[in-house]
């Protein structure tokens, strides 16, 4: 009996990325070379244990947060696996052109390497939302164009409204989850009945998404001040740890007061005890006490498990979103309350006169939009594009299922 998963990879896969992989290897080869000056072994081991942080994050926290569907949990982890080393390799080259403004070397540094792998993030993030209805070929055509138009966001940023790169960087969670909402509108379909209950969470992948959540949760504080230095690098971590530990109290306890019976959603847990990390990251560094952190971090498990309560509904009957693992409530709304505290922090700190208050609270507003704005935007476009046949996309009856993917020698028969 023939396969009923349609051979979609085998023509499309090894072709596209064997294409790619030697497009970027002679990229690399004519327009980059290694930083030839020499720094002290402790700069050198202070940045790598940065960037072993980060990838940590991306590559096992990420990749088991969204390890929890039923019978989409091989696929949620080596796909993100591989969206993230083609992420890097491609983002190195834009952020790096990009920074030069000419096609002159790239010059490749550990801090060429940390930039990169947070600008993959935004992929890892956005592919939240469409998990499961996407094939890895059309997952990787958006970490290119995802990759690019984050990279060049930021420069606009920092060339017209003059943010540094630190801050250019934490805006990632509000644009990436803006982005994967609008591919996820472009690509949602009426899921029939059986591939509802795909969607499910199971018990034992449910466990490992929980060690993707420990890593990240451990992990955040590295994330938010890795291109901070001195007193706002100190704020950073102790303001992330404060707020995430708030978040967490306060997601596990909402949590049970949402059940009618008292009992707590385990993805509630997943995705709120990250909430506080991420209000964080914009506003960390600029926080004086610890009791805001904490007041923030409160609020944002508070929205965050608000969301997962109420916006399911809303966005897949009013709005037609389907976001697969909850990616606009974990990311994208907290993105926004640290983005409006960073704002008002802001204003604080400007001396009291009338267009002076106004002129910052114009350009941080803005900087909030255009990441928004441009998430919106450049996610449409990807949505488009991935709809367009020649990436071979599955069928909607085989949403959320790894034998559309994967080899299973067990049921190797009929499949």
């Amino acid at each position: 009996m023939g396969s009923k998963y349609p051979r979609s990879m085998r023509g499309c896969l090894p072709l596209w990325t064997l294409m790619l992989e030697v497009a970027l290897i002679l990229i690399f080869f004519f327009f980059t070379s290694y930083d030839s000056t020499s720094k002290d072994h402790r700069t050198v081991g202070n940045e790598q244990g940065l960037l072993q942080d980060v990838t940590v994050m991306a590559a096992l926290g990420l990749g088991f947060l969204t390890s929890s569907l039923w019978r989409y949990s091989w696929s949620s982890v080596a796909f993100n696996f591989c969206m993230l080393a083609l992420g890097v390799q491609w983002a190195v080259l834009v952020d790096g052109f990009l920074d030069q403004l000419s096609l002159e070397k790239v010059v490749i540094r550990l801090s060429s390497i940390q930039r990169a792998t947070m600008s993959a993030l935004s992929v890892l993030i956005s592919a939240g939302a469409i998990l499961g209805k996407a094939n890895l070929v059309q997952l990787l055509v958006m970490a290119l164009i995802e990759v690019t138009a984050f990279s060049a966001t930021r420069t606009l940023d920092k060339e017209v409204l003059h943010s540094n790169d630190h801050l250019s960087l934490m805006y990632i969670h509000v644009f990436s989850a803006y982005f994967g909402l609008t591919v996820a509108w472009c690509l949602s379909r009426p899921l029939p009945k059986e591939v509802e209950e795909r969607h499910q969470r199971a018990v034992s992948p449910g466990l490992f998404a929980m060690l993707g959540t420990l890593c990240l949760w451990m992990f955040w504080p590295s994330f938010n001040s890795i291109l901070l230095t001195g007193d706002e690098r100190k704020k950073a971590i102790l303001n992330t740890y404060y707020a995430l530990a708030a978040s967490t109290v306060m997601a596990i306890s909402m949590s049970a007061l949402a059940h009618p019976r008292g009992k707590i959603n385990m993805t509630h847990i997943h995705n709120a005890v990250l909430a506080g990390g991420v209000a964080m990251s914009i506003p960390g560094h600029q926080i004086p006490e610890p009791w805001i952190a904490m007041v923030l971090g409160l609020t944002a498990g508070l929205i965050s498990i608000g969301g997962a309560k109420c916006l399911p509904v809303c966005f897949d009957h009013l709005l037609g979103i389907h976001d697969t693992c909850g990616v606009h409530y974990t990311f994208g709304l907290p993105g926004l309350l640290g983005g409006i505290a960073y704002i008002v922090l802001m204003m604080q700190e400007t001396s009291w006169i009338m267009t002076s208050v106004f002129h910052q609270m114009l350009i941080s507003s803005g900087t909030l939009g255009l990441y928004m704005a441009m998430g919106l935007a450049s996610g449409l476009l990807t949505g488009l594009l991935l709809n367009v046949r020649i990436w071979r996309a599955s069928h909607v009856a085989k949403y959320f299922d790894d034998q559309a993917f994967w080899e299973f020698p067990h049921l190797a028969v009929g499949f």
